[in-house]
């Protein structure tokens, strides 16, 4: 079975960083989602099995950077962090070919626990 862990998260200002990461204990495509209280989880990024390509929801792009060193790991670097990014963030993972991604949570098998992301204004 597998199992992701995330850790990362936490209680920043707007303009500050934080970096988030995922493991998990198999070679897998992976993706993060996140959800604001009151809505409905959102894609907010996502990456191949190789890390050879990556897709960002608009609202996040050009300040989340999302990236592996191997099969079984991500992160997800997050600057210039504003109120609207408070949510709990999840990782997600599917058995995938290379050189695939994928946007939508309905694609995902494997789903972290989640961890908090809160930024005041």
């Amino acid at each position: 079975q597998v199992q992701l862990v995330e850790s990362g998260g936490g209680l920043v200002q707007t303009g500050d960083s934080l970096r988030l990461s995922c493991t998990a204990n198999g070679r897998l495509a992976m993706g993060w989602f996140r959800q604001a209280p009151g809505k409905a989880r959102e894609f907010v990024a996502a990456i191949s099995l190789a890390g050879t390509k990556t897709n960002y929801a608009r609202s996040v792009r050009g300040r989340f950077t999302i990236s592996r060193n191997n099969p079984e790991s991500t992160d997800l670097q997050m600057n210039s962090l504003k109120p609207e990014d408070t949510a709990v963030y999840y990782c997600a993972a599917r058995r995938a070919v290379t050189g695939v991604y994928y946007t939508s949570d309905s694609d995902y098998t494997f789903w972290g626990q989640g961890t908090q992301v809160t930024v005041s204004s």
